[in-house]
């Protein structure tokens, strides 16, 4: 890791930061003669800043606080390494961490630490995911009263509607994306495809496959980092938020995954387009834990505004081949590639929990050879379903009654999310519909 700064001469500063339950990154900065003691020693930081609120604060009663005096637990440097901040002005770098206890063993509350349990359980077996994501996000104007797409650099116009796929409203943009193509190049950030979505300034750009899912996960945390300040560096916001605009669609987190086994061969491929019965499995795994997942597929107060039928979010519980108003999705194309496409997720979304509970699930249905449902036909909003939680509340409950979770996550790391989704509910009835914009455009 310190071979990194010496071919990079021009870092000024580094930035040690650590995913919090919300995907939040929180840490400390420092003089580059300094980060030596980061790459060796590592960094002491208090175990309860990873289940702080979206705000910031503290979780009342949490035990990782007064009960336990606070104590520090031992941030690491992840495999990462160090890696640019290409949207800050002055040269700095950024080492991803993660959090260990005295003794080194992990830190049970770490949602890296959780991704990490699930992929292990995958290695015991002999079996690899694959994972790729497609994040969409909204480019905003938040230097009004109302939110409202940035203007062009180029026609100084606003895109005022939403032109999906449309080259002209990527063109728009081009000095900001090819900015952000040559970050993330810079990153190590495999960002492959950039399409203009259905919303009113709302893109999409997808990260490539990959066999290692811990990447997969570090890739989209760390996009999600750039984005939003690159977005400022160029005068506007970009925001993952759910639904920054109640007249537009929202925003998703599109998962694909298929599985490996040791010959490197796909477990959901049996030449032809049905797939495997390890796909069934796998697809019934979601289904039993997706109505107590969704508080991590949609973890926050707005999450809940996307979920309307007909609204391109999946409502309904089930699973279909190449449709994309069913929950889950089974593409079409090479039998090689056959998938699975979680689409329940909002781009709001903390990526290591949310891979965590995809593929764990899934996981737990290839164990226990689970019996998918038959898969759909049509119209997914007009068929007669079991729904998912669509209010925050009901969310909270199906995630604290599930036993299921627990075959899943680590049982602190639960308690810790569930205490602070309640005392985030809490507080955020009490808020105006302009301070909940405000918490949320540039947070998640």
């Amino acid at each position: 890791m310190d071979s990194w700064l010496r071919d990079n001469p021009t870092v000024r500063n580094i930035r040690a930061a650590v995913a919090d339950l919300n995907g939040q990154a929180r840490g400390k900065r420092m003089p580059t003669r300094f980060a030596h003691k980061l790459t060796t020693d590592g960094s002491r930081m208090p175990m309860s800043v990873l289940n702080v609120d979206i705000w910031g604060e503290d979780i009342e009663d949490s035990p990782l606080v007064f009960a336990s005096g606070d104590r520090d637990g031992v941030l690491m440097p992840t495999e990462r390494g160090f890696v640019p901040m290409p949207w800050l002005a002055n040269p700095s770098a950024l080492l991803p961490m993660w959090m260990f206890l005295e003794d080194g063993t992990p830190f049970q509350g770490d949602p890296r630490h959780a991704l990490k349990s699930v992929i292990d359980r995958f290695s015991e077996k002999g079996l690899r995911p694959v994972v790729a994501t497609e994040l969409e996000f909204y480019l905003i104007d938040d230097s009004g009263e109302d939110l409202q797409p940035p203007p062009s650099p180029r026609s100084g116009k606003r895109r005022l509607g939403g032109e999906v796929l449309s080259m002209r409203a990527l063109d728009m943009f081009d000095d900001f994306f090819t900015e952000l193509y040559d970050a993330c190049e810079a990153m190590d950030i495999p960002a492959e495809t950039a399409i203009s979505e259905a919303g009113m300034g709302q893109y999409e750009i997808n990260l490539v496959h990959t066999d290692d899912a811990m990447k997969a996960a570090d890739d989209a945390w760390l996009f999600k980092l750039l984005i939003h300040g690159l977005a400022r560096k160029h005068g506007f916001a970009a925001s993952f938020m759910a639904k920054p605009y109640v007249e537009h669609t929202g925003t998703g987190m599109h998962t694909h995954f298929s599985i490996l086994d040791e010959a490197g061969k796909n477990i959901f491929d049996n030449g032809g387009e049905e797939g495997t019965p390890a796909l069934r499995h796998a697809i019934a795994g979601c289904i039993a834990a997706m109505p107590a997942s969704m508080l991590i597929l949609a973890p926050h107060g707005n999450s809940y505004e996307r979920f309307t039928p007909g609204a391109h979010a999946p409502t309904g519980i089930a699973w279909a081949y190449e449709n994309r108003t069913a929950a889950i999705r089974v593409p079409a194309g090479a039998h090689q590639a056959r998938r699975i496409e979680h689409r329940v997720a909002g781009g709001d979304i903390n990526p290591y929990l949310m891979l965590a509970a995809v593929l764990g699930a899934a996981l737990v249905g290839l164990e226990d050879e689970m019996e998918a449902p038959a898969p759909i036909t049509g119209s997914a909003y007009e068929a007669d379903l079991p729904q998912l939680p669509t209010t925050w509340p009901d969310a909270i409950a199906a995630f604290e009654s599930s036993e299921l979770l627990y075959r899943i996550l680590p049982r602190q790391l639960i308690r810790n999310f569930l205490m602070t989704k309640k005392q985030e509910c809490q507080y955020y009835e009490e808020l105006t519909e302009a301070e909940r914009i405000d918490l949320y455009l540039d947070t998640v």
